[in-house]
């Protein structure tokens, strides 16, 4: 891809600041509030949705079987034209053995099958195979990947409703994790084309960091980067389709801090978004798009409460949550078109460790479109049951 000149991100930068200055403003004082008064409680914690499995050098030579039983329900209570109303509930099992020839070697071999409830058949069925090796701070993964929730992407950048209708990455991955710098750089191939088939080749790729601008005991400030693409395309198909390139970009600034008593950490990030058509034609209408994501969360013994704000112009994210893009994904709306997005969302989640094994996740998240007229709040929310344990089986 031939590189922009210097004049074209000028203009970008300004574009934004033009287009945000009010919003700017805000932010800052919306910040600056919650962190006198605490009670304004960014995107929900999903480390318990989460299974990271490494190499360990105290299992060399042998053999675990390892399972993983993901429990959802997720219901969207929408009427708007912009996305469904509709339900997800069901469950996911992935019962795997775990072999460690080596010190920093780990090799995976499953089945994963998705049932969800309401159908007679199996909604998916697939095998799951991996090869992990970790030498310090730095691991190497091919096959299934540490993919959906664990990129730890902003949802206007990727749904976390990937974690159930598209839990399984199969491809490449290197991860970095440093004390002040990480690294998750992955490729994940959607769709393999052979020759004269009548299909295009399908991938998606993307880079995450994070980068430690100031920490000490209790606070933390980060500079997070997340960009995501995807390509269709191919030289050796039948197929009449289009060639597709998009971009989504994301660069943040994030500030955490550790409380004692009843508030146990409160969480401040602001996101400046990017979405780039590279296709060779226009394949949606705008090229470029661009949006402003806010969060403010506090965690408490009583769960997490937090707020979000979205402002997006022309913004449009193949992977990410439907309600934060200018095209609608709704059925008989599809491509309709909406320029701005002003969403405010209020999300509240309890997660809970019930035994040693069994996690338990509820979330309610209502939000508001400020663009309507009768601004009223619409409703979703989720219900995860997680359980992950490894048994010893032999040398």
């Amino acid at each position: 891809m031939k590189p922009k000149p210097l004049s074209y991100y000028s203009k970008c930068i300004f574009h934004a600041c033009n287009r945000f200055k009010w919003l700017n403003t805000s932010c800052v004082l919306f910040f600056i509030t919650q962190l006198f008064i605490l009670s304004l409680p960014a995107q929900i914690n999903n480390t318990n949705l989460s299974y990271p499995f490494r190499p360990e050098s105290t299992r060399k030579d042998k053999l675990y079987l390892s399972i993983n039983q993901f429990n959802y329900l997720r219901n969207y209570e929408f009427f708007n034209d912009t996305q469904d109303g509709y339900t997800l509930f069901g469950s996911h099992i992935a019962p795997q053995l775990f072999y460690y020839p080596d010190s920093n070697l780990l090799i995976t071999g499953g089945l994963f099958a998705r049932k969800d409830f309401g159908r007679n058949e199996f909604t998916d069925l697939q095998p799951l195979f991996s090869i992990k090796y970790q030498k310090n701070n730095l691991t190497l993964i091919n096959g299934v990947l540490e993919g959906s929730t664990q990129h730890h992407y902003i949802e206007p950048l990727l749904d976390v409703e990937y974690r159930i209708t598209h839990p399984n990455e199969y491809g490449t991955q290197f991860i970095y994790a440093g004390e002040k710098f990480q690294v998750d750089a992955w490729i994940n191939w959607l769709q393999m084309q052979y020759k004269y088939e009548n299909i295009k080749e399908k991938i998606l790729g993307g880079l995450s960091t994070n980068f430690a601008l100031y920490k000490t005991k209790n606070w933390n400030i980060t500079l997070p980067y997340q960009l995501i693409g995807f390509h269709q395309g191919g030289q050796i198909d039948t197929a009449n389709q289009p060639l597709k390139t998009f971009f989504n970009q994301a660069l943040g600034l994030n500030f955490n801090a550790t409380c004692r008593g009843f508030f146990q950490s409160i969480n401040l990030s602001t996101y400046y978004t990017l979405s780039n058509d590279q296709s060779n034609a226009s394949v949606i209408v705008f090229k470029t798009g661009n949006g402003i994501y806010c969060n403010a969360n506090v965690l408490s013994k009583w769960g997490s409460l937090g707020l979000s704000f979205w402002d997006g112009y022309q913004f449009y994210a193949p992977r990410g949550m439907p309600i934060f893009q200018s095209i609608s994904s709704k059925i008989y709306e599809e491509g309709r078109i909406q320029n701005e997005r002003k969403l405010l969302f209020i999300r509240y989640a309890y997660q809970h460790q019930l035994t040693q094994h069994l996690y338990f996740d509820i979330r309610f998240e209502p939000y508001m479109d400020l663009n309507e007229s009768n601004k009223h709040f619409e409703l979703y929310h989720s219900m995860f049951l997680v359980y992950k344990q490894e048994f010893k089986l032999s040398k």
